[in-house]
């Protein structure tokens, strides 16, 4: 019965635990000022939205209703802005009407001052109020930007212009039209990149170390080559949605150098970006790159492109004669817009040049800690918890003798279970260094374990106190203590389950599942037939009913038998969970 409980709990409980994801929240206060989506393509020119309002005047203290209608759309930004200064801070404030469609956002730290959406999906009519305040100046203008999808958007469609009863007559200036900026020029790369310079001519960044591009489609492979004053970049590796780098001052995201190459149909857009935090990257202008070239063959992103060592008039650029740790990521797309890498990225062991001396390096998806982190709670959670339970529940008659004053059976399970708590301690503190604390991108599982980790500690201080064998309370302590033995295994297996996906693990490949519901199906299957196996050797024990004597000898070959089954389990279920250990050791340590 405890064995099914404990395949059911933690069955429900590895359904019950899994992560979301977030769709576009329309919170894009950010640009308030400038109306424009942080998107890196062009808006369009030839609006097909419009604006309406309930009238065309207006008093201070007035509420004004303003819709926004058009062809199918998935987002906007509505703002009121001062006719005669169309470049000045948002006017008036709104109010919503329908909450589940539209949202208010905070503009120059004033709640209120624009409206956006609240999901992607898609929409036709918008309404709104706007609100008059007693600042309001005498024409009022409203500016739209709607975005249909990730790269078709209209960037400050005009709306009409709204004035109080007393204004002049308003006149629109005549619009002054930007010339087009002119994007540096794309060609198509030939033939597949190369790593025969590597460490010669280039400097070489390869995943799996040493593996070629020209010849292995599942290549990672970025490279510099120093041409006097510029650097030539060369990027390849299979993906559907992008591929990108960056340059780092240290091993965390954020206010770094970052270029990508993004799939768009069957064509590859080369574009400069930089970080700011754990967000979304900020797209750059193109005009820093030159000899830009891209290629696409059999599921494979190359592109490569040419930029000066020192860019000093260009913002957010790094100068590349200093040394960085480099990230090499990948990811999916999907019409332009990329998404987060789903493992985590590539980075180096330690900070490069990439303008000096040439060298052929590699990197790891899996910090060190990280990786040590998970080694060591497989240990105490596949091996040592496991094997400890076992011998204290079934063989406590295999190994009764004494040993350094205590029954052989219980020294052992003391020393695992110690070893457990050692192991899980260790374990439990090293993210905490790594992260320098909490981290809040890992969803349920540093929560299990905090719990697998307060458990572990409390079981050897329960034990510490437990009551003599005839106490009345040691039935007490005994269901305490396997309550929250059980507790804890169900707990650290779901944890396992969810660490195993974790960005900062990410061992490859669905295998991993289904080594793990291997591993349980091998030990509570080991359960189950030991529990068999004891029920089946009671059985054999038999009582004469008409003298009340008891057979000792038919007794004494039965356990002698039953002993001798066990340790051929137990030595058979060591060599498999052994199995299953070195397994997930190993995918670590090819990380």
């Amino acid at each position: 019965m405890a064995v099914l409980g404990f395949t059911l709990a933690t069955f429900l409980l590895v359904l019950y635990v899994s992560s979301v994801a977030n769709y576009p929240n329309g919170k894009v206060g950010r640009s308030c000022h400038g109306m424009v989506p942080e998107h890196g393509h062009t808006a369009h020119s030839d609006p097909v939205h419009n604006i309406s309002v309930s009238q065309m005047t207006f008093r201070r203290g007035d509420q004004i209703e303003v819709t926004l209608s058009g062809p199918p759309f998935r987002g906007f930004l509505l703002e009121a802005r001062n006719a005669e200064d169309l470049s000045g801070p948002p006017i008036g404030s709104f109010t919503l009407i329908d909450s589940q469609v539209s949202q208010l956002l905070t503009c120059e730290d004033v709640q209120g001052y624009a409206v956006s959406h609240t999901s992607p999906s898609k929409k036709t009519k918008v309404k709104v109020y706007w609100n008059a305040l007693s600042n309001a100046p005498n024409n009022v203008k409203f500016l739209v930007t709607v975005v249909e999808k990730y790269k078709t958007y209209w960037v400050k469609i005009p709306g009409p212009i709204i004035s109080q009863p007393n204004a002049l007559p308003f006149t629109t200036p005549e619009a002054t039209i930007a010339p087009l900026s002119t994007l540096p020029p794309v060609s198509h790369l030939s033939k597949s990149f190369s790593a025969s310079d590597c460490g010669n001519k280039k400097f070489c960044i390869r995943s799996p170390l040493n593996c070629d591009p020209e010849k292995e489609h599942a290549c990672f492979f970025l490279s510099f080559a120093r041409d006097d004053q510029s650097v030539v970049v060369e990027m390849s590796g299979p993906s559907q949605g992008y591929l990108s780098f960056a340059f780092s001052h240290d091993r965390w995201m954020g206010d770094d150098d970052a270029y990508l190459c993004i799939r768009e149909d069957q064509t590859v857009h080369i574009q400069p970006s930089h970080l700011t935090g754990r967000s979304h990257p900020v797209m750059d202008s193109r005009g820093a790159l030159e000899d830009m070239a891209w290629r696409l063959a059999d599921g494979v992103i190359q592109c490569s492109f040419r930029r000066n060592i020192t860019l000093p008039g260009v913002k957010n650029r790094f100068d590349l004669n200093t040394s960085y740790y480099i990230f090499l990521a990948d990811g999916a797309a999907d019409n332009g817009r990329i998404y987060k890498h789903s493992r985590q990225p590539l980075i180096t062991y330690e900070k490069h040049n990439v303008t000096g001396y040439p060298k052929n390096v590699g990197g790891s998806r899996s910090l060190f800690l990280l990786k040590t982190h998970g080694a060591l709670m497989f240990v105490a959670w596949m091996t040592t918890v496991s094997i400890g339970v076992l011998i204290a529940r079934f063989f406590k008659s295999v190994w009764s003798k004494a040993f350094l004053g205590q029954a052989a059976w219980f020294q052992v399970h003391r020393m695992l279970m110690l070893t457990t708590t050692a192991l899980t301690c260790i374990a439990f503190v090293l993210p905490f260094i790594y992260r320098g604390g909490w981290s809040s991108y890992a969803g349920y599982h540093p929560y299990l374990g905090c719990i697998v980790m307060i458990l572990a500690v409390l079981q050897p201080l329960l034990a510490a106190f437990r009551p003599p064998l005839h106490d009345p309370r040691r039935h007490i302590f005994n269901w305490t203590h396997w309550s929250m033995g059980t507790a804890a295994r169900i707990i650290a297996v779901a944890a396992m389950f969810l660490g195993m996906d974790l960005p900062g693990l990410d061992l490859p490949g669905p295998w991993k599942t289904y080594v793990m519901i291997g591993f349980v199906a091998w030990h509570v299957g080991t359960e189950i037939l030991l529990e068999i196996h004891a029920y089946r050797l009671s059985r054999k024990v038999e009582i004469l009913d008409d003298a009340r004597i008891q057979i000792l000898q038919s007794c004494t070959v039965a356990e002698a038998e039953g002993h001798a089954f066990k340790k051929v389990v137990f030595a058979v279920y060591i060599c498999g969970n052994v199995t299953f250990l070195i397994i997930f050791l190993s995918a670590i340590n090819r990380l």
